[in-house]
């Protein structure tokens, strides 16, 4: 037997002293059976007896779940189980499908419109480390790109051909490009500003490139160093090249809520832009809130006034969190029918020409709401946490997630009963 009553009596008081008894048990019962409960109601009752072959039901906020081939280890807190959906205790990996009537019924009504599935663009390893002062090293870069690609991310921005001048950490491009081009199972797109950047990145090996504009003007001038009106002329000469090669090209707008500058932008500058980006190709248009000031109030307008010029499968949101706001702005676009969403692994990000704006969306955080949403990615949220430790370990900080941060420290707990 794997585990003892004295055990699980051990891991009760210890979590009955921290004051928290939601995960832990409540009670151990003479058939070494037990029980959880918490704030909601929580209950998991199964054997013992089995080292791998147990049975038993959970159930949690209504939801009843079958557990079977469980290998139960509770001195390491260790839950393996078949299905994705169940509960990993190991990684405190806590993933609430809606499986029960009523939560059928409740989604029914108030998120009916979310996306069965979303697509998740990974975008740490350019966006998330631009800004970093110290330069990464080139082994480092790939390694981080390795690990999300295994992770099931199915796009992973993988770094951008600027000119070395303006953004020193990227200047290593070419040879990131050289490890990665083979990667198989997700695509790698690299930004380029300019057919100059377009044609190294193909020399390269990219096989996807991304333009970068801005709705607000005086962004566009501190950022790429001219008008809106120069920045999508050069734009469609990268489209023009990239459409004779085949090779597809997504755009992103800048301040498209707020401005470091300017303030509010206006959703019909919004929409001028993402129009223009549409008509020249681009295969997708990414809505941005470089500084992080949008909420849903402001968002939504916005996205609507795009949405009367751009078909909606061609649009993704990115969303910074300086003001907290990025998954609420999420939750509401997905409301609104969006399936794709930037972020970047440990909230990794911010932007060298906007003060104020903090990191990225943390896409361990949006693959946790998704998960709890019901919402398919085919992501595993595991995965993209043994990456962001990994480049956070580099860096010398703690991940910006915080759905890592609240994990770890669940595990860290466990480990030492």
């Amino acid at each position: 037997m794997l585990a003892s009553k004295k055990a699980l009596d051990k891991l009760y008081r210890h979590y009955t002293l921290l004051s928290n008894p939601t995960y832990f048990p409540l009670m151990i019962n003479s058939d070494n059976s037990c029980c959880f409960h918490g704030n909601t109601s929580f209950q998991s009752n199964f054997s013992l007896k089995g080292a791998n072959e147990s049975q038993g039901t959970m159930l949690w906020s209504g939801q009843r779940r079958n557990i079977s081939r469980v290998g139960l280890q509770w001195n390491s807190m260790e839950i393996d189980n078949v299905s994705c959906h169940d509960w990993h205790l190991s990684k405190r990996y806590y993933n609430s499908n809606p499986n029960d009537k009523h939560s059928r019924e409740f989604a029914n009504k108030l998120l009916k419109s979310i996306p069965e599935y979303v697509k998740i663009v990974e975008v740490g390893p350019r966006d998330g480390l631009q800004n970093e002062k110290e330069i990464v090293p080139t082994a480092v870069k790939v390694e981080l790109i390795r690990m999300l690609v295994s992770s099931g991310l199915p796009v992973v921005e993988a770094t951008s051909f600027v000119s070395p001048k303006w953004v020193p950490q990227l200047a290593d491009a070419k040879d990131v490009m050289a490890a990665v081009r083979n990667f198989e199972g997700a695509r790698l797109p690299v930004l380029t500003p300019n057919l100059k950047g377009f044609e190294a990145a193909v020399a390269a090996g990219a096989k996807e490139v991304a333009i970068f504009a801005s709705a607000s003007e005086s962004f566009s001038k501190s950022n790429i160093n001219c008008t809106i009106e120069d920045s999508l002329v050069r734009y469609n000469d990268v489209s023009l090249a990239a459409n004779k090669l085949s090779i597809p090209v997504r755009g992103y707008i800048s301040c498209v809520v707020g401005c470091p500058v300017e303030g509010m932008v206006s959703p019909s500058n919004v929409a001028y832009v993402a129009k223009r980006l549409y008509e020249m190709g681009c295969s997708e248009i990414s809505l941005g809130d470089t500084i992080g000031v949008g909420t849903p109030g402001t968002v939504i307008p916005m996205l609507e006034a795009v949405l009367d010029v751009v078909p909606i499968d061609k649009l993704a949101v990115h969303f910074h969190d300086t003001y907290g706001q990025a998954l609420s702005n999420i939750l509401a676009s997905l409301q609104m029918g969006i399936n794709t969403v930037d972020s970047s692994v440990s909230g990794l990000g911010g932007c060298p020409y906007a003060k104020g704006a903090s990191g990225n969306v943390a896409t361990e955080d949006v693959i946790y709401m998704l998960n709890g949403l019901g919402v398919e990615t085919n992501v595993d949220l595991q995965q993209v946490m043994l990456a962001g430790n990994y480049i956070c370990k580099h860096l010398g900080r703690s991940s910006g997630s915080k759905t890592a941060t609240a994990l770890s420290k669940i595990t860290a707990h466990a480990s030492k009963l």
